[in-house]
């Protein structure tokens, strides 16, 4: 482009096919129309339509790129010419589309708006509304299925909870009944592992009887409730004027409570055969409860400690209290 083919300011300017622009030309537009002949050039972040089409200009400076591009066999060699953004024609500018939602909730809500606007549309329209029956097939089909799905979910859920509580209920009721078997003198090994529960390894040096015996404790306030306190006759205490703190021998796996029940002024039982098991106290300290007609008897305790094998120690001493009625 020569100095009579461009003006270069407030004028016009047309590129020629036959003569190509200078390497190192600039030029710089203000204000003015800028037709392109037969071709299409594109700047960085923008399109700059062809065809013969004028266009107006903008304030944002954009650069054009280098590489050279073949116009009717003509090599054009694209000047570095600050260019400006241009304005288009409102109709040439697509409107971003409204997306289909894609949670079930806002989808089924947005499904039936728009069968309801298209609907009044096509009347508006007087278009035939035969041509929506497929669209309202499929939007009845989905507001029956909708509602069943949403119903079946909750069900679902339900069901789950309930499923939840009940195993935890039984894990809870298995686990003092396995503790039970695993500390009952009677229980071998092949015993644990028909039951389903931990069979010790014997491999290892087994763990001796215990040769101390538990010390046992009775607050029998309560109204049909003895509440025990179990240490070792070895247990220094706590404190002067306090019991014993709550320890078992190490090795051992708790002391096991066995209980008579004899009327108030009878003398309890010297054989241990005729006391029965309560429970296996791990922690140091239980409740035993009683029935209403036991109130008044009296209660006989022996206690013993028990290995993690299931070797017991010898006896402590009876240990009798009233059950406050």
């Amino acid at each position: 482009m020569n100095a009579e083919d461009a003006e270069r300011r407030g004028g016009r300017a047309r590129i020629s096919r036959e003569a190509p622009a200078p390497r190192a030309a600039r030029v710089r537009m203000f204000g003015t129309r800028v037709r392109v002949s037969g071709t299409e050039a594109r700047a960085t972040g923008t399109a700059i339509r062809a065809g013969g089409a004028g266009v107006r200009e903008d304030r944002a400076g954009v650069r054009l790129k280098r590489p050279s591009v073949p116009v009717d066999g003509t090599v054009v060699h694209r000047a570095r010419a600050p260019a400006r953004v241009v304005r288009m024609d409102a109709e040439t500018i697509p409107m971003a589309e409204r997306r289909i939602p894609r949670a079930d909730g806002d989808f089924s809500a947005y499904a039936n708006s728009y069968y309801q606007a298209v609907e009044k549309f096509w009347s508006v329209q007087g278009l035939d509304p035969t041509d929506l029956k497929p669209l309202k097939d499929a939007l009845s089909a989905w507001n029956a299925a909708y509602p069943k799905h949403i119903a079946a979910r909750n069900a679902a859920e339900g069901a789950r909870q309930i499923k939840d509580a009940a195993k935890r209920e039984l894990e809870r009721q298995i686990r003092p009944i396995t503790a039970f078997v695993q500390s009952y003198p009677k229980t071998t090994d092949a015993d644990r592992a028909t039951i389903g529960i931990t069979v010790k390894d014997t491999g290892a040096t087994p763990t001796p009887a215990p040769a101390s015996r538990p010390l046992l404790l009775i607050d029998a306030g309560s109204r049909l409730t003895h509440r025990l306190r179990v240490f070792d006759e070895s247990a220094a205490p706590a404190a002067e004027g306090r019991a014993p703190r709550k320890a078992r021998p190490r090795g051992t796996l708790g002391a096991e409570v066995y209980l008579a029940v004899v009327a108030p002024l009878a003398q309890p039982p010297a054989d241990p055969a005729e006391y029965r098991f309560v429970r296996t106290v791990t922690g140091g300290a239980a409740e035993v409860n009683f029935e209403p007609p036991q109130g008044g008897a009296r209660a006989a305790y022996l206690v013993r400690w028990v290995s993690a094998t299931g070797e017991p120690g010898p006896w402590g001493e009876t240990v009798t209290a009233t059950v406050a009625a």
